[in-house]
């Protein structure tokens, strides 16, 4: 179950930071747009990008949510992507990010195919 604070932080409109491992166990981390369900923590991306890759060789992960009105409050999620979403309801999510985000659909091209990663916490905390 996702903690309320990281679901709260997570369906605002605020960044997160996700941390991917490649191969050779190096960390890779980028900004990204952010949402969760009760469970997990939803990030969505695309299958050709690096951050799938990792993620498919190695599901462990690291979010870090920021609070977009006070950057001293935030949460912390260590865990392990649980799941791969494809296909329509993949395409709708980022809408819907895109929506929450910028005010309007995902206006961006899709180079390959829109995944879900649900991600299942092992730990939570925030500040």
């Amino acid at each position: 179950m996702i903690d309320p604070t990281v679901k709260e932080l997570a369906q605002g409109k605020n960044f997160a930071a996700l941390t991917t491992l490649f191969a050779d166990g190096q960390p890779q981390t980028q900004i990204m747009w952010v949402d969760a369900d009760d469970e997990h923590v939803l990030i969505n991306t695309e299958v050709h990008r690096q951050k799938f890759a990792n993620v498919e060789q190695d599901p462990r992960v690291t979010v870090a949510i920021f609070d977009a009105d006070n950057p001293y409050h935030y949460a912390e999620v260590r865990g392990r992507v649980a799941e791969v979403v494809r296909g329509d309801e993949a395409r709708a999510h980022i809408d819907a990010l895109s929506a929450k985000y910028t005010g309007g659909p995902y206006a961006g091209p899709i180079q390959s195919e829109r995944v879900i990663l649900k991600i299942t916490p092992d730990r939570q905390r925030s500040q």
